[in-house]
This record gives structure tokens, sequence and C-alpha cells, in this order.
């Protein structure tokens, strides 16, 4: 099932994504849809409607150098253990919406990324749970002022700043996330292609690290890293995310402010 958050008329709504006679339509969902939810029957046109960022969450936990190809062309050690990182809440923005080009920056990359959705609370998961305390799957793009990570030593600002976390554009539930392609355009061209069969720590392995350190609340969002072709953005480009089985992420890079 596919799960969209978005606004109509001044309303924000969760809804189930559906195929209608003439497009894509929303089942408006009662509630939130993290526990058991029901459909509401009464459904909307996708076209009437502005997708928000799929989930509410309190945290982006986010993984780096999880592709080794990806670590090699940026100079790096592919790291023993999975190496977290965090993006604040306020860094996302939904599809459509436009990625802020960052006035301290000169220098700015896309990064394509499968992005788990935590479905409930939890801590300490063991491996053979994992996949009980997953909601489901989206696309998102890491968006990184590389020329400040690598100046500032530290990625708070070069990944935290308002609209570096694009996500969407709907959580897909029922999905294999083993061996799905990603794919990165530019104006549509494409920069990035890969596949989840080459991370190096498995999605199993991102979530038993990261809950041996702390708890995971439903709607928290874990980026599991991104393949090689990582390349610049300038202002006006439109760069899309495409991964197998979930859709396509889109957005325009502007100028801030």
């Amino acid at each position: 099932m596919r799960i969209a958050r978005f606004s109509i008329d001044g309303n924000v709504a969760f809804g189930a994504v559906e195929d209608g006679p003439d497009g894509l339509v929303l089942d408006i969902i009662k509630g939130i849809p993290y526990a058991d939810f029901e459909l509401s029957g009464v459904k909307v046109p996708l076209s009437k409607v502005r997708l928000l960022p799929p989930v509410i969450g309190n945290k982006i936990v986010a993984f780096g150098r999880n592709y080794a190809e990806h670590a090699k062309e940026l100079g790096n050690e592919v790291p023993d253990a999975p190496f977290a990182f965090f993006k604040p809440t306020t860094s996302m923005v939904g599809d459509g919406d436009p990625i802020e080009y960052p006035s301290f920056s000169n220098e700015l990359h896309h990064e394509a990324e499968l992005a788990v959705v935590i479905g409930r609370m939890c801590r300490e998961v063991p491996r053979e749970r994992v996949k009980d305390v997953i909601f489901g799957y989206t696309c998102a793009n890491d968006v990184t002022a590389r020329d400040v990570q690598k100046r500032e030593k530290q990625w708070a600002r070069a990944k935290g700043f308002d609209s570096s976390c694009p996500i969407g554009p709907w959580v897909e539930t029922e999905l294999d996330p083993s061996d799905l392609a990603i794919q990165c355009t530019v104006n549509g061209e494409q920069r990035q292609l890969g596949s989840t069969s080459q991370m190096i720590h498995s999605i199993e392995d991102l979530i038993v690290n990261i809950t041996e350190a702390m708890t995971l609340l439903p709607g928290d969002v874990i980026l599991t890293g991104t393949p090689a072709g990582v390349g610049p953005l300038t202002v006006g480009d439109e760069v899309a995310v495409t991964i197998q089985g979930i859709g396509t992420l889109t957005n325009k890079v502007i100028k801030r402010g």
C-alpha cells in the first residue's frame, strides 16, 4: 500500500494512493497510519492536492559511506561499522517542493537514497525482529553542501540546512528492499544508478546498530546511504530520485531568499 501525506483546502491528512478511473486518487485515512487504521472511503484526486513529506517524524538518522564506490569517489575509507549522523526534521520537504540553495555554500550535491520509515516505538531491536518495526520505504535526497562538509569537518550545517532532505512522494508499505534500483537524474540526465544490493551494511545492520543506542519512534526516518555518482546542483536544476517499486521524488533548486 502507498501512503501519502497531503494538504487540500488548508487541511492536512494521510491517504492511501489508489488507481482511479481518471488517474491516481487518495482514499483519506482516519487518524495516523502507523498503527491499525481505517480508510474513510472519501477520495480526492492526487492532482488536486499538494503532497507533503509523507511522515511526521521526530528524527532523521542517516548513514554515510554505505556504498563502497561512493566512499571511493570522495576519497574516503569504507567504515568497518555503520557511520551515523543526524538531519533535523526541519530539513524535510516533500515532492515538488523547492530545494533552497544555501547562501553559505558554493558546492551543492545530490545524494539519492532509500529511506526506511519506522512504524512502532522500538529499542535494542534484534536482527530477526527488524521487519516488525518497519512501516515502509520511500525516496530521499540527502542534499549536501559538499564544500562546507569538507571545510567544517562535521556535517551539521552541510547536511542539516532547511530543505536538505526532500522525501517522498509516498511510503510504500509492501516492498522487498534487498535489490531495488536507485536512480538520480538532473534535468533528465542520469547521474546516479545503483542498487540497494550494493549496501555495505544492510537495513538490518543499520537498525540494530542505531537502536542499540536510542529509541526510535513511529515516523522516524532512516537514510541508508547513496550509491556512486553524486554531483553538483545549480539554481534552476530539476533533480529526480527514482526507486524501483516506490516512485519518483522530484524537486527544483532555487536561490534561497
